[in-house]
């Protein structure tokens, strides 16, 4: 193995960190290696957000759910897809976009964006810095949007703390390669490796929690999946400019 899948594989999750401030370097490096993720058509539909002031981290950290870690991390980037750019593209010679109004528009800006946000996160982690992605940046969009000033065609897609850590956490037991790799075509039949899994997260969260917790996969997926789990995506979409015209109701 070499130091970049070394670094890959040591992923972990860090929701405490330090006051140490992060070298300028090392954030430019960081925000470097997220541009120089592959995007569609090299649209590069994807702005970063970085947020330092304390008092805006500490607001967002009430919207995304009053997750304290966001106010706490020295720096708090949020993810955005980025269509505003391709307007003013097609402003300057006279087009219409319409391929915005399309829902495709959101799985290639959100695809974009989870590229970029992979490779900033190899970046940090091989820099000594802890990183946590923070999907709650969707459940008070509206107001994120403007607290941050997004324009038509922008919208957070997620948020990622990045700081010095101050704790040591586990690593999360993956499912084994066979669950995520399908050749040639998919299989269905999983029953059997997620038993197995569930039994093997039931047991890493009972020790890492000393006792307290031993919720197992599929408890804990299938809790979060009952309902929707954020209001306001749909308002969000139609403020912003994406009118999703070929989605059938």
């Amino acid at each position: 193995m070499n130091a970049i899948i070394n670094t890959q594989h040591k992923h972990r999750s860090y929701r405490s960190y330090s006051s140490k401030a992060i070298e300028e370097e090392k954030l430019n490096a960081i925000i470097s290696a997220a541009q120089s993720a592959p995007s569609w058509i090299n649209g590069q539909q994807v702005s970063i957000i970085a947020v330092a002031d304390e008092q805006r981290k500490s607001r967002l950290s009430e919207l995304v759910g009053n997750q304290a870690y966001v106010a706490q991390a020295p720096i708090f980037f949020i993810f955005c897809a980025d269509f505003y750019r391709a307007q003013i593209a097609g402003e300057k010679h006279g087009k219409t976009l319409e391929a915005i109004d399309d829902v495709d528009a959101l799985l290639v800006g959100a695809t974009d964006v989870g590229l970029a946000m992979s490779n900033a996160i190899t970046a940090a982690e091989s820099l000594d810095l802890g990183t946590v992605p923070i999907g709650g940046i969707r459940k008070n969009p509206l107001e994120v949007i403007e607290l941050l000033n997004l324009p038509k065609y922008v919208i957070p897609i997620s948020g990622l703390c990045i700081g010095y850590p101050n704790e040591n956490p586990g690593t999360k037991p993956r499912f084994p390669q066979e669950a995520i790799l399908h050749k040639e075509t998919y299989q269905h039949n999983q029953t059997s490796i997620i038993d197995t899994y569930d039994n093997t997260m039931s047991a890493y969260m009972n020790e890492r929690t000393k006792g307290r917790q031993s919720t197992s996969w599929t408890e804990r997926v299938s809790s979060f999946y009952e309902k929707p789990y954020y209001s306001s995506i749909a308002d969000m979409l139609e403020q912003q400019g994406f009118k999703c015209k070929n989605v059938k109701k």
